[in-house]
């Protein structure tokens, strides 16, 4: 088994701001047929790579090292091989870390993200398109979405770090 942590990505702190900017003001608009023309598409394009390949630190992408802390962390409890994606912004994608999964050939693909919540566009929506892509392109690969999570260990959860917090007051 592999688990693929599918978290959401943050732009670099350090990331030329211009660039970014035009990139978030393209990217609300990049699903939206016909509000980009061809050439602002490949803008956003150039840009999201570039983006994506940006040299990542604590420094300038506390989310990303958290990502990959919090992996870690999966990896020791669970035993097994664990890859992190990320949904936007940072490299390597979901599709990317999906397939890769696939490739290494250790059986069943399990996706889990740290989006706990539903109705969020990225864990309800994407992701799930995602996994069907990549069921159609590995046939042979099992792949199961760990997700929505049940309100109930949510608040629990949410509850043991209140619980937490209140004992080092």
């Amino acid at each position: 088994m592999v688990i693929v942590l599918a978290t959401h990505g943050m732009p670099p702190k350090d990331f030329p701001e211009k660039e970014k900017m035009e990139f978030l003001r393209m990217h609300s608009q990049r699903n939206k047929p016909g509000a980009l023309t061809a050439q602002q598409i490949a803008r956003h394009d150039e840009i999201d790579a570039r983006m994506r390949a940006w040299p990542r630190t604590e420094a300038n992408d506390a989310f990303h090292t958290a990502s990959h802390k919090i992996a870690e962390e999966l990896k020791k409890s669970s035993g097994v091989t664990v890859l992190v994606a990320f949904n936007e912004f940072c490299a390597p994608s979901v599709p990317e870390v999906l397939d890769q999964a696939a490739a290494l050939k250790k059986g069943d693909v399990v996706v889990v993200t740290p989006m706990l919540t539903r109705g969020g566009s990225h864990a309800e929506l994407e992701i799930p398109e995602d996994i069907e892509r990549a069921r159609q392109k590995n046939p042979g690969t099992v792949f199961t979405y760990a997700w929505p999570f049940e309100s109930a260990h949510v608040a629990g959860f949410l509850h043991e770090q209140v619980q937490a917090c209140m004992i080092k007051v």
